[in-house]
């Protein structure tokens, strides 16, 4: 079996690659484990059509019937939206999934991984995974990190989810030598806020540095990819002294329940999205829909 025995471009990205037209990599858990149906494949249509209109192509990943898809088509997108046992894939489940012939929705470790295959270089999602709190003792830390510091994807986010410990995602991202670029601040935006409070490594003010930066790593020969750090909209916001006492009773609720390993995350989410009556839910739609903008640009700049 070959590589393109695994692969399936939807017909709007094969034509995109053959046209050399600039093409945007989405990840699929957001449709799978993020919402309910049929808000999920509502607000993935939502996020493939904002990158159409900011000039790119959408290429929405996912494991379907024993192969990768690149891009879905509305029949695929609404059947993954409704499906039942998804697996959540990392690069530890991809091959595996695969093997299987299960359904599975990529992570961002496993869409940067796709996506490379696919000769993707440009992903936006909403939040990357980073070190979880407490991860001195448990060695929580999300595979995200190393996938970055592996996989040649320029990845937009609006930094790294907000519940995780994000000094020591930043530690960790150094020590990798991921380049973290916050996009038109000086500060690391956290997810639902701006503003972390922590000063992001570097700062970049246009689609095209951050393009000719990716281009250039490629010629020096650094292994990895880059991870923007895209604010949200400020009016989309939530404020961070008024998400950090949300975030710290939902994490004290799971370490009373003894929630662990890839349960953290979804409940964490859940907890958030009902103590802030659903505007964190709302917040991070924004923030992937903004991305989403940015990314296109960076895949237009990438082209040009």
């Amino acid at each position: 079996m070959t590589l393109s025995d695994l692969m399936v471009f939807s017909p709007e990205v094969a034509a995109a690659r053959a046209e050399g037209r600039a093409i945007v990599a989405l990840e699929s858990t957001i449709i799978t484990h993020g919402m309910p149906f049929p808000q999920n494949v509502d607000t993935a249509r939502q996020v493939e059509a904002t990158v159409r209109a900011a000039g790119a192509v959408p290429a929405t990943i996912a494991v379907m019937g024993g192969r990768i898809h690149i891009g879905l088509t509305a029949e695929e997108l609404d059947s993954l939206g409704q499906a039942q046992g998804v697996m959540k894939l990392s690069r530890a489940d991809l091959a595996a999934c695969l093997a299987s012939g299960a359904t599975g929705a990529t992570t961002v470790a496993a869409t940067m991984i796709c996506a490379h295959l696919a000769g993707i270089a440009v992903f936006a999602t909403g939040g990357i995974g980073g070190v979880h709190r407490g991860a001195e003792a448990s060695f929580d830390i999300s595979a995200d990190l190393l996938e970055l510091a592996a996989t040649p994807v320029t990845v937009i986010a609006a930094g790294a989810k907000a519940i995780l410990d994000l000094p020591k995602t930043l530690e960790v991202l150094e020590t990798h030598g991921v380049p973290v670029i916050a996009y038109g601040q000086d500060d690391f935006p956290a997810f639902w806020s701006r503003s972390s409070g922590l000063r992001a490594p570097l700062r970049m003010d246009s689609a095209e540095a951050i393009a000719k930066a990716h281009r250039l790593r490629g010629v020096l020969g650094l292994p990895g990819g880059q991870l923007v750090a895209n604010p949200i909209p400020a009016e989309a916001e939530i404020p961070r002294a008024e998400i950090t006492p949300v975030i710290e009773q939902a994490l004290a609720e799971a370490a009373a329940q003894g929630i662990a390993a890839k349960a953290v995350t979804p409940f964490l989410l859940q907890r958030i999205f009902e103590l802030t009556g659903g505007r964190s839910l709302r917040s991070n739609i924004e923030l992937v829909l903004n991305n989403a903008r940015l990314g296109a640009a960076i895949a237009r700049a990438m082209t040009a």
